[in-house]
């Protein structure tokens, strides 16, 4: 009865247009006063208890680091560098974006920034090359989500913190089935570019190759300093969000030259700004995540569903379509951290693996956020391609459908997920 009373009273603030943070804050605060015995006391201890822990701080370097990068250069010479290797191939300028979202989701964390970084310079020059506005769109939209499954990831942060999964495992659980969904999403441009005989570029020279790679390098060396620095345990994954942040400005800065440092303090305030949104969120969602506790929701949900003969199958099921209907009206953050404290304890009496649950939720965000109609990436490329929603919505789905199938997989192949980790002994 009280589950019902705090979705019902959740939703009904949602569908007023109210932001789901305050939404959240008010269906909390009104329960709390309302129907339970709660002192206020264990309420602010909670708040506080919930939100000092450590891998809260790699949030707010990780957003500091992507937006360095994106007014820094970085992702001009990224494209530039996956143009030169795979240009040549059927769609190659949609196949050097999807490999150019990639490179550079594994130095930025964040699927928006992604979209607009690499979206607003490659779009312009496919056009120009005489691509379908549609084609490049669906590609972009669609390979920028790749920014929440790469590591690093503020989405795994978030997880983290919601469900106290390992960070540095979640990274590393991230990278082959980031691989694997890169290569989809290409598979699925060559095909298409292929059977519509879309243009193809000149083959660029070894010397061409050389230099595109000389002038990313420092660019891509972030990846290294990242994930080698997280393997090796030189430093934790909240440690290398400040190295990153701190080598970003450096590149952007002083090596490409291509940020003046009066640009520095907008960049700073911009972060902050975003870093802000994204906390005040988390405080929350401790507090929703508190009350579902209290009310032993989790717990009730578990033993229904192991009553009733429910396995792991049937529950991984029901998760995906529920966090799919999720993503229709909420943004990746709000999700995990008010479905990762309910499910979570239900997906850990089922014996489903902590890693891989996070990874199926966060390919679920990725789907999420490429359709409508709440689906952020699909709004950022809108205001880069000059496409409405609906327009845009139809030139995703080929490559929608690639991540729906993917999506499957990864549920249901544990092994996709966990290889990596546990080759390196963090798991």
């Amino acid at each position: 009865m009280n589950a019902a009373i705090i979705f019902g009273l959740l939703l009904a603030l949602m569908l007023t247009g109210m932001p789901i943070s305050i939404s959240l804050g008010l269906t909390v605060l009104s329960f709390l006063f309302t129907m339970t015995q709660v002192p206020l006391e264990s309420v602010a201890l909670k708040l506080f208890t919930g939100i000092e822990k450590f891998e809260i701080m790699a949030i707010p370097f990780f957003i500091l680091a992507g937006n360095f990068l994106t007014h820094g250069g970085v992702a001009k010479r990224m494209i530039n560098f996956a143009t030169s290797m795979v240009g040549h191939w059927y769609g190659g300028l949609g196949l050097a974006g999807v490999l150019a979202c990639a490179l550079f989701a594994a130095v930025s964390g964040s699927s928006p920034a992604t979209v607009v970084a690499i979206g607003s310079i490659l779009l312009p020059a496919m056009v120009r090359a005489g691509f379908p506005n549609k084609f490049g769109a669906g590609i972009i939209t669609t390979a920028g989500a790749l920014g929440i499954l790469i590591p690093p990831s503020i989405v795994m942060v978030m997880y983290s913190v919601a469900t106290n999964t390992s960070v540095g495992a979640l990274f590393m659980a991230g990278v082959v089935p980031g691989l694997a969904l890169a290569a989809t999403l290409g598979g699925v441009t060559w095909y298409r570019a292929r059977k519509f005989d879309y243009p193809r570029q000149p083959k660029a020279s070894m010397a061409q190759r050389v230099k595109a790679f000389k002038d990313s390098v420092w660019g891509l060396l972030l990846i290294v300093v990242v994930m080698g620095g997280i393997y090796t345990g030189m430093f934790t994954p909240t440690e290398a969000a400040a190295m990153s942040a701190m080598y970003a400005f450096i590149v952007a800065v002083f090596v490409y030259r291509d940020m003046p440092l009066r640009d520095v303090p907008k960049v700073l305030l911009n972060s902050a700004n975003m870093s802000a949104m994204l906390l005040y969120i988390i405080t929350n969602a401790v507090l929703f995540s508190f009350i579902m506790t209290n009310e032993n929701i989790p717990q009730a949900l578990a033993e229904w569903m192991l009553g009733n003969g429910l396995g792991a199958i049937a529950f991984l099921l029901a998760v995906n379509v529920l966090l799919l209907l999720a993503g229709n009206f909420m943004e990746p953050s709000s999700i995990v951290l008010i479905f990762a404290p309910i499910l979570f304890p239900v997906a850990m009496k089922l014996g489903i693996d902590p890693v891989h649950f996070g990874i199926i939720m966060v390919v679920n965000m990725e789907v999420g956020m490429c359709h409508p109609p709440v689906g952020l990436n699909l709004y950022v490329a809108s205001g880069i391609t000059k496409m409405g929603i609906t327009e845009l919505t139809v030139a995703v789905w080929p490559w929608l459908l690639s991540m729906l199938v993917f999506l499957i997989v990864v549920t249901y192949w544990p092994g996709l997920s966990l290889w990596f980790p546990r080759m390196l002994g963090m798991m």
